[in-house]
Formats: structure tokens, C-alpha cells, sequence
């Protein structure tokens, strides 16, 4: 996949950017430069300071230091314009499961200023491609995980988003819409998107990301392709450069002690 970077300001621009809960230091000066149609895998133990990294560039966190830019324009500022550029699928997500799949899609639409009768139609199109056409009209509260995971991810991207966060966006999809969905993420950083995913799928990070970025201890310890990671760290897969450079070999023993205690009689 080729990388494409802005002949001129970047996407994204993150300078020392440190964040802390009380005594606990979060975030540890971060620096990050994100170009455009960039593919970037955010990956990280838990408590590593990912879910937040992506919540203050969202502007859902605040009260940090350093400088955070988006389309070249400083978040701490009052300007909000700049979100309108930017989808999101979040972990967990508040879905509104009384309304139905046509409501709730046409009301995010319409709030990122689409027409009503446009936002409609495109959002159909979109269920139907995603296999969802006989539920566009029924409750959210009737579908299960992988619809409204797929009812989530229409919802990102009905207003044509130049930059998209992604966290564990493929939870409850079904093999087939995964596929499906790893190839538009392909196919719209080819069309010069840029793409913010973050996930604990090591294997799905390995094959769709171009740049891999890994988070330990609220601070950057590696930041490359899976080609370039790979030749700087002794381990093949990327699950394997993620042990090493987090330094967590014990999962094998871990798990041995795991099935011995379940076979306890």
C-alpha cells in the first residue's frame, strides 16, 4: 500500500503532548506527525494512553499540555469547524436503540448539515451494501451487536470524513463485513483519507495498517510499517514485536497455569 504524504502541512501534528489523572502521568510527550492517506495502526496495552490520545485530538479531553493540530488548526482553540472533517467509532458507543436504523442515520446526518432527503438515501445505500436493507426501518433495540456495529460505522462516514478514528471498530462483524470493511478503509486511503485505528487485533493491524504506532507507558517505543518494525526487532508477527517491546513474555506460562487450574477435579 503506498504511503501518501502532503506536499504541504500534515494531517495531524501532536507536540509533546502530555496528559495526567491526578498523580497518575497518562500520556508522557507524545509527538506524532500524521500525512494524509495514512493508514495508522495505534496499538498498546491497556492503560497505555490510547483511548485518551484520541479523545483529546476528538476535543472529548481536556486540561493537557503541548500542542495538538488538526488540518492545521490548534484544537485548544474555540474553533470547532474542524471536526466536521472528522469521523468517529468509538469503543463503546451510546446508540440510540429506539430510534430506527433510518432515524438515527438521517439525525447524524443532519447534524453535520447534510440534507435530509441526501443523507436518506445515501444511508440506505450504505445499509444495503452492508446486507442490512430490511432492518433500515425497524428499532435499533431489535439488531444485534454486528448490526449496529455496521449501523456505527455508516454513521462515520455518511458525511465523506477526511480524517477517521477508529477504536475496535470490527467487534461483533461477521467474516464476510470484515473483509468488506478492510478493503473501503484501503480503498478510501487511497483516496487520500487518513485513517486513526486503534485495536487490540494484532493481526488485522498487521495487514491494513502502513504505519504502525506502539503506545507503552504513555510514550511512543516504536513507529513504522510492519515491514521496518519488523526488521528492527528480532520477533516476526506483529503480536511478537508487541510482547518484546512491551516486555511481556509471559503469556505461555500464564496461560499453562490457566488450564491447570481449570482441570482442577
Amino acid at each position: 500500500m503506498v504511503i501518501i504524504h502532503s506536499v504541504n502541512q500534515p494531517i495531524l501534528s501532536i507536540q509533546n503532548l502530555e496528559k495526567s489523572y491526578g498523580a497518575k502521568q497518562v500520556l508522557n510527550g507524545i509527538d506524532l506527525t500524521v500525512y494524509q492517506g495514512q493508514i495508522i495502526g495505534y496499538i498498546g496495552p491497556n492503560g497505555a494512553g490510547k483511548s485518551t490520545t484520541v479523545k483529546i485530538m476528538l476535543g472529548l479531553e481536556e486540561h493537557f499540555s503541548g500542542r495538538v493540530e488538526i488540518f492545521g488548526n490548534d484544537i485548544s482553540d474555540e474553533h470547532v469547524a474542524y471536526k466536521n472533517r472528522i469521523g468517529y467509532v468509538p469503543e463503546v458507543a451510546e446508540i440510540y436503540d429506539n430510534l430506527t436504523a433510518h432515524e438515527y442515520l438521517t439525525f447524524i446526518g443532519e447534524l453535520y448539515g447534510l440534507e435530509f432527503d441526501f443523507v436518506d438515501q445515501k444511508a440506505k445505500k450504505l445499509m444495503d451494501l452492508f446486507g442490512l436493507e430490511d432492518v433500515y426501518h425497524s428499532r435499533i433495540s431489535s439488531f444485534s451487536k454486528g448490526m449496529k456495529q455496521k449501523t456505527l460505522i455508516i454513521s462515520s462516514l455518511l458525511h465523506n470524513p477526511d480524517l477517521l478514528f477508529l477504536d475496535e471498530p470490527i467487534g461483533g462483524l461477521d467474516a464476510n463485513s470484515v473483509m468488506v470493511f478492510k478493503e473501503v478503509l484501503a480503498q478510501l486511503a487511497l483516496q487520500g483519507k487518513t485513517i486513526f485505528y486503534s485495536s487490540h487485533i494484532m493481526d488485522v493491524v498487521e495487514k491494513i495498517s502502513n504505519r504502525i504506532i506502539l503506545l507503552n507507558d504513555g510514550k511512543i517505543v516504536a513507529d513504522g510499517s510492519f515491514q521496518e518494525l519488523r526488521q528492527q526487532n528480532q520477533e516476526g508477527t506483529l503480536e511478537e514485536i508487541f510482547n518484546q517491546l512491551t516486555g511481556f513474555d509471559e503469556h505461555r506460562e500464564m496461560a499453562e497455569e490457566f488450564v491447570s487450574i481449570v482441570q482442577e477435579m
